[in-house]
Formats: C-alpha cells, structure tokens, sequence
C-alpha cells in the first residue's frame, strides 16, 4: 500500500475534470436532482473554470495516489482565493473528495493533514471548509479532525439554495 501526494499543474487538468466529476456525483446524487448536479457539473468543473483555478496563484491542487492510481483530490485557497472573507491568517480548504471506494482507507486525512502542512508553511492561524449539513460522515470526519462548526453559509447546487456548516480548526 503506497500512498503519495502530487500537485496538479495546468496538464493535469483533464484528469482533475475526471475526478472531479467522478468524486461529486459519487457524494452527492443521490441527494440532488439530476438537473440540479448536471448544472453544478459544468458551471463549476468545465476545463476553462478548472484552468483559470489552477493558474491562481493563491490556489492550489494536489492529487492524492494509492498505489499510483489517482483516487481523490485536495484544492485549498489562501487570500483572495478563498471563498469567504476569513483574513489573511486563514488557509481554505474548498475540496478535499475521495472515491467512494477508498474512503476509510486514510487518504482523506492524509490529504488533510496535507493542508495543515500547506497553513502552516504559509504561517497560516486557521484552516476553514465548509461542508453540506447532510454529509453526516464528512461532518464527523472532520470533526474527528478537529475541526469545529462555527457558522454557515448558503451553497447553491443549481437552483436550490443548501447550508454548509463552516467548520475551522485552529493550528498551533
């Protein structure tokens, strides 16, 4: 079992699109209508969105590999990238997904503990995500992680208007 972490760069950005895609509908279709994620999809994972957020130098990408195939992905966002007003002490993290297949098997932590790493090279205070009020197990996973809820904020998937809680952990 190998685990490595690699940061995406412009090239990589038809095989972010494809795991992009893959890892959202595999957490949230069920949970949405079709109309509503194929609108999502393509607003938020088409290649010009994904270029113009690989070129921002306050974003950055990484894939994450288990035994050399890609199974999820990180992108956190430091000032004007972020997606909320959080302060220059902040460090987003805006997606952190894994294939639904090898969730349980540590990636998501490792991606996340990939995070905390990232903040704190940038002398970061906090890192911040928000997370859906129905994803329960992204919920206890983060707080698991110690991340604690401190406010929310509207996400829209199509049409319809959903909370995502904001939850921060406070780095030392």
């Amino acid at each position: 079992m190998t685990i490595n972490i690699k940061k995406c760069t412009l090239e990589d950005s038809r095989r972010l699109q494809e795991i992009s895609y893959e890892t959202f509908k595999e957490t949230f279709k069920h949970q949405n209508s079709p109309e509503n994620m194929n609108e999502y999809l393509e607003r938020a994972f088409n290649l010009k969105q994904l270029e113009k957020e690989l070129s921002n130098i306050s974003s950055q990408f990484f894939f994450v590999y288990f035994n050399n195939e890609v199974e999820g992905y990180l992108k956190v966002n430091t000032n004007d990238a972020q997606s909320e007003e959080m302060g220059d002490d902040s460090l987003e993290i805006e997606r952190v997904y894994i294939k639904t297949h090898f969730q349980k098997h540590g990636l998501g932590k490792y991606l996340l503990n990939k995070a905390v790493d990232i903040a704190l090279e940038h002398n970061k205070k906090k890192i911040w995500l928000g997370v859906w009020e129905k994803n329960e197990n992204a919920i206890a996973f983060y707080k698991k992680m110690g991340f604690v809820q401190t406010g929310a904020h509207s996400f829209y998937m199509g049409d319809e208007e959903q909370i995502d809680f904001i939850m921060i952990k406070t780095l030392k």
